[in-house]
Order: structure tokens, then sequence, then C-alpha cells
């Protein structure tokens, strides 16, 4: 018997490039954009926005371990935003923004863990890695505008000129992952 789906939430500041790189990556089987360990329950993209709730904007990413592994998702998710900028990517600013890596796992959280401490070891970077390792304490789903944002909206201007670069240096970098269909 193949074993069970697993999940992981990832922080990569807005969702919609998070959620536009995974949804292209093979043996992930569902991305949902969401809120992630505020202090509101089921708040709206406007109070996460505030930055006062202390949620995170995040993707919650169901995948195939026998497809991909935990250290492949966090390869392609360091490599596909910026994690040496606090609070902020791009010009996207505040809390809510963070890079974060939170896990429900404990398995995950040692494979980012060891990521974590290669990533702070070799320098690649240019400046620490400044990623947050947390247990998902809560998490809810954003609303439905905001799922399937790229998909829906890829002339959007912040689609077109954030999004979209995102999605190209995925599939250049990482085309061994890439899904047939994607």
């Amino acid at each position: 018997m193949p074993p069970a789906l697993q999940t992981i939430t990832l922080g990569g500041g807005c969702f919609w490039c998070t959620e536009a790189v995974f949804d292209r990556v093979r043996g992930v089987t569902d991305v949902q954009s969401g809120y992630a360990n505020g202090d509101l329950a089921a708040p709206t993209y406007e109070q996460v926005c505030s930055g006062t709730t202390g949620h995170a904007e995040v993707v919650r990413l169901t995948f195939d371990p026998q497809q991909i592994g935990v250290r492949e998702i966090l390869e392609i998710f360091f490599a596909t935003h910026d994690p040496t900028t606090r609070n902020r990517q791009g010009n996207d600013v505040g809390t809510q923004y963070r890079s974060g890596i939170y896990y429900t796992d404990p398995a995950h959280r040692l494979v980012a863990q060891e990521l974590l401490g290669e990533l702070a070891q070799g320098g690649q970077s240019g400046a620490p890695v400044v990623t947050e390792l947390a247990e998902l304490l809560t998490y809810w789903p954003a609303e439905d505008y905001h799922q399937d944002y790229f998909a829906n909206h890829p002339g959007q201007g912040y689609c077109a000129f954030v999004v979209a670069p995102k999605v190209a240096k995925f599939r250049k970098t990482f085309a061994r992952y890439l899904k047939p269909d994607a």
C-alpha cells in the first residue's frame, strides 16, 4: 500500500507567487493559499494585510512523497523566493510576507533544520537566511478569489511582472520536477 499524502505549509511572501510555482511541481497534488500562525480566527485578507494579526501569507501543499520529498520541495521553495529579507519579498513589506516553513510532521522539521543549516554554512545566498521554522499552530484558507490567482489572472500587472518570472525561474531551474501538463 502506498504511503499517505503529506502536507507542509510554506510562506514565501505573496501567496500568489508561491502557489503558482508549486501548482507546477510534479507530486504536489493540491496547493491552497491561506494564512498561518496568527492571533485572529478566520482572518480576512484585509486584516492580514494590515500587519496586525500575526499571520503569514502561506500556501498549504499536499504532496505524494513517492513522487517528491520534503527536501526537494524546500529546495524549490528557497530558490524561488528570497529567504534573506525579513518580512519582505520585493515590494511586498510586512510581517505577513515573512519567509517561513510551518510543519505538522516532526520529520519535516528535521529536514528543514538540516537544509537551513546547509544554507547557513554554504553562504550561497550572500546574506543570512531569516526563514522562520515553526510548528503550524493555526491555518485558515484564504478567500476563494485568491485561489489559483495566477492561473485565473495571468495578464494582471502583479502576475505578469512578479509571479511570471518566478514561474519561469522554476521551469528553468527545476525542469525535472515540472508536471507534464504544466
